[in-house]
């Protein structure tokens, strides 16, 4: 009986070692670090004139949160000629990748142009995900104040 009762107490321990290392494999956890994310923006003019600034407000609106995730902006300017910039910053080099610091956010394009305006702005995360944008002004004719 005895030879009985080792060999089950045997038997159970060589189990529970058994369960216990297949379990250690499943402590991995996955952690999701890349969320897909949306780009809102709100209506801006349709007409802008020389000289003239327009604001643009951009939320970026993510379906998840990794605190390690960066945004990055950057644009291009496909016709007409003007800046774009965040206050207080500089006017941002065409094709050149910069920080965004907070996911929501004010930029600010000044028409350097009395011709129709068109530029493209993407909105990339650090994953290399990237949202493009498109902004297209008509030339506003500023007529001289009447005297």
């Amino acid at each position: 009986m005895k030879k009985g009762l080792f060999r089950l107490f045997y038997g159970v321990m060589a189990m529970l070692i058994i369960l216990s290392c297949y379990s250690c494999e499943k402590d991995n956890l996955d952690v999701q670090e890349v969320f897909p994310f949306e780009v809102k923006v709100m209506p801006v003019p349709k007409e802008i004139g020389n000289g003239e600034t327009v604001e643009i407000r951009i939320t970026i609106v993510s379906n998840g949160n990794y605190n390690g995730n960066q945004f990055y902006i950057r644009y291009f300017q496909n016709e007409g000629d003007g800046s774009l910039r965040q206050l207080p910053l500089k006017p941002y080099l065409p094709n050149d990748l910069y920080p965004l610091l907070d996911r929501e956010f004010r930029l600010y394009y000044l028409s350097k142009s009395i011709v129709s305006q068109n530029f493209d702005v993407w909105i990339v995360d650090g994953f290399g995900n990237e949202k493009q944008l498109n902004f297209q002004f008509n030339n506003k004719k500023l007529t001289p104040p009447i005297r």
